[in-house]
């Protein structure tokens, strides 16, 4: 299966340690194409990257582009900045784009509590893995 995963940019090397063991499992796994800048940084400098990406570098769109092609896309839904199981912005847009593309939506850990964000997510029919990648499947 082919898997784009999607998360916090704060949570790249997880990202990252996600895409081997998919790829261990037999999964074609990506993350975005911008993602090396991230590795290693501060959560300021990180905020600085993400906005000269998309504002420099057509970072949504890239993503986009990625995405086609693609069976599922995974939530790597960590805690950030107290909010368990995160989930931002730009990565609920990239759920709606993996929606609109008839893809599979797993989700890492469960939806989080952010106001006005459940119902979005719940309407997708995602797929709650409880940290058990063992339960992708087509």
């Amino acid at each position: 299966m082919r898997i784009g995963i999607i998360g916090s940019m704060q949570h790249t090397e997880k990202m990252i340690e996600l895409k081997g063991i998919l790829i261990e499992m037999g999964h074609d796994a990506f993350l975005t194409k911008l993602a090396d800048p991230f590795i290693g940084k501060t959560d300021e400098e990180i905020e600085k990257i993400k906005i000269y990406q998309k504002q420099h570098m057509d970072a949504i769109r890239e993503f986009w582009k990625q995405m086609q092609g693609a069976d599922a896309v995974l939530v790597a839904n960590y805690t950030k900045n107290g909010i368990q199981n995160y989930i931002g912005g730009n990565t609920l847009m990239e759920i709606g784009f993996a929606h609109v593309l008839q893809q599979k939506i797993f989700l890492l850990n469960p939806i989080p509590d952010i106001p006005y964000y459940r119902s979005e997510i719940e309407a997708v029919n995602p797929v709650i893995l409880y940290e058990d990648l063992t339960k992708i499947s087509v």
